[in-house]
């Protein structure tokens, strides 16, 4: 070939390799959301709610007589001293109820009074043989009437007066108003709440466990309490009580968690309480991080070459937002925890801590 065909080839291989597009890059690793297990952090055996702080001894106050509420003295949060006034009803009824039995008494009394006369008189007369016995007798029936009726209307008239003091509402104790029903204005029944006391002392946490937790928590059982305000602060703490029965809107058990030399808590606070079930630790993984391969429950692991294997596992149990696996996993193991459905054996990945700030992207 001559020269200058040789060049002209040359050129022209030249110009098609220029035109040609790029080869295309790999495709990055697909990036997964996983979470690396330590040796305790993942443990089952610790059941978190939040609750909040109430005071160990509360009382529900209400008026021991119906009526038209004319004033609150105090509001929610208000400190209050044992036999103070908290609030009041329209009195007018109980002052009518009064009077009308202060003159059940008075006739009553003038009742008696006329039999006794009458009783004495006969007597006398009794001893002149100008009455026969049986009309003495007689006699002394109508005065131990009138004396019984007498006795009713004071004791009608104490009851009344009584109604009357109802009215009034008092504290009973020391302590702190945390919650507050009606208003002035407001028709109450008698034993309607109107306020909450909560009496000074001893603090616990209230929280509701779902039937389906219930199983070996006992009272006396240990618990962590940490505030919200201040989640440093590590309290502890140990189940007091736990209700019979659930209760009928939530379907869930009250459990109060008693809050040993926490006085000072403030109550209405939120806190968030850590139970042990008292049985062996197992792994909780979340539900979306088991997956059915071949019809058994598996977990996918990234493996040091950054690539995900399956991990064939035993299910324990089912809780509402996690999974319980009998099978242990070693300690530092990479579990993915999202779109377990769509990995491929062996498959190479980018793995992303779960609480990590990259795995916000991942998630959306």
């Amino acid at each position: 070939m001559k020269p200058s065909a040789i060049q002209a080839a040359l050129i022209l291989s030249l110009l098609v390799s220029a035109c040609s597009p790029p080869p295309a890059a790999p495709p990055a690793p697909r990036a997964v959301l996983v979470r690396t297990l330590g040796a305790a952090a993942d443990a089952a055996q610790a059941q978190v709610y939040s609750g909040e702080v109430r005071a160990r001894h509360e009382s529900e106050l209400s008026f021991r007589v119906g009526g038209k509420v004319l004033e609150r003295k105090v509001d929610a949060g208000a400190q209050v001293q044992a036999g103070q006034l908290l609030a009041r009803l329209d009195p007018q009824d109980a002052r009518l109820s009064s009077s009308a039995a202060a003159a059940q008494v008075a006739a009553a009394e003038a009742e008696a009074g006329l039999a006794r006369a009458e009783f004495k008189r006969s007597e006398a007369l009794l001893q002149r043989n100008f009455i026969s016995a049986s009309a003495l007798d007689l006699r002394r029936s109508a005065l131990d009437a009138a004396e019984a009726r007498l006795r009713q209307a004071q004791a009608q008239a104490a009851s009344t007066a009584n109604q009357q003091a109802y009215t009034e509402l008092l504290a009973d104790s020391a302590g702190v108003i945390t919650d507050v029903s009606v208003d002035a204005g407001q028709v109450v029944a008698a034993g309607q709440r109107v306020l909450r006391l909560a009496r000074p002392g001893e603090r616990e946490v209230l929280v509701h466990v779902p039937e389906s937790r219930l199983a070996g928590l006992v009272v006396d059982a240990p618990a962590t309490v940490r505030l919200w305000m201040a989640p440093e602060r590590s309290l502890s703490g140990r189940v007091r009580e736990v209700s019979p029965s659930a209760d009928r809107a939530t379907r869930t058990y009250a459990v109060r968690v008693a809050i040993a030399d926490a006085d000072d808590l403030p109550l209405g606070a939120t806190a968030t309480v850590a139970l042990a079930d008292g049985g062996p630790a197992q792994l909780a993984l979340p539900l979306a991080a088991v997956t059915q391969r071949e019809g058994k429950a598996t977990v996918w692991l990234v493996d040091g070459q950054q690539k995900v294997v399956p991990q064939t596992v035993e299910i324990a149990s089912l809780r509402e937002d996690a999974a319980i696996l009998k099978t242990a996993l070693p300690a530092g193991s990479r579990v993915v925890v999202a779109g377990v459905h769509r990995l491929i054996e062996g498959e190479s990945v980018r793995p992303l801590e779960a609480g990590s700030a990259p795995a916000l992207d991942v998630r959306r």
